[in-house]
């Protein structure tokens, strides 16, 4: 597998998902493991650049793909959401930000969102677009402010 820019070999078995891939056999713990049924967005990493919840795809689809963890994330959104306060227990932190990179990826490439239908018409990235494109990654803490101001500020 190919994970941060590194390639990696990994013996798993073909049910072992990629969460358990990264965590329990690479030792890449950053990405969490929050409801394991692809519902709470703690485990968001980036495959080619898209955002996918770990938890849901095994291993074995990944192969020969390029898979950036928290851990191999260095952008300027990691101070933002420092700055702006956007975690509190940190534990979803690491899935906010690949999927808020993820997000607006997206956004810049035009994808329609229930926020906006025609994003070439809006392409001002608003608060209610971030909190739409935003809602598969769920907060305990409730620090859904600060990470909204955290990628408002990135996004400008």
């Amino acid at each position: 597998m190919r994970v941060n820019g590194t390639t990696r070999a990994v013996d798993v078995e073909p049910r072992v998902s990629l969460l358990d891939a990264l965590r329990e056999h690479m030792g890449l713990t950053g990405t969490k493991k929050g409801c394991d049924h692809g519902a709470c967005g703690a485990c968001t990493v980036l495959v080619d650049g898209e955002r996918i919840v770990s938890c849901l795809g095994l291993a074995v689809q990944y192969e020969n793909r390029e898979i950036t963890t928290i851990e191999g994330v260095d952008d300027p959104l990691q101070a933002a959401f420092v700055h702006h306060d956007g975690f509190q227990c940190g534990y979803c932190t690491s899935g906010q930000i690949c999927s808020a990179l993820g997000m607006l990826a997206e956004h810049r490439a035009g994808m329609p969102s229930a926020a906006t239908e025609h994003v070439a018409t809006t392409p001002t990235l608003t608060t209610e677009e971030i909190r739409e494109r935003m809602s598969g990654n769920l907060c305990r803490c409730g620090a859904y402010n600060g990470i909204v101001a955290a990628i408002e500020e990135t996004a400008r």
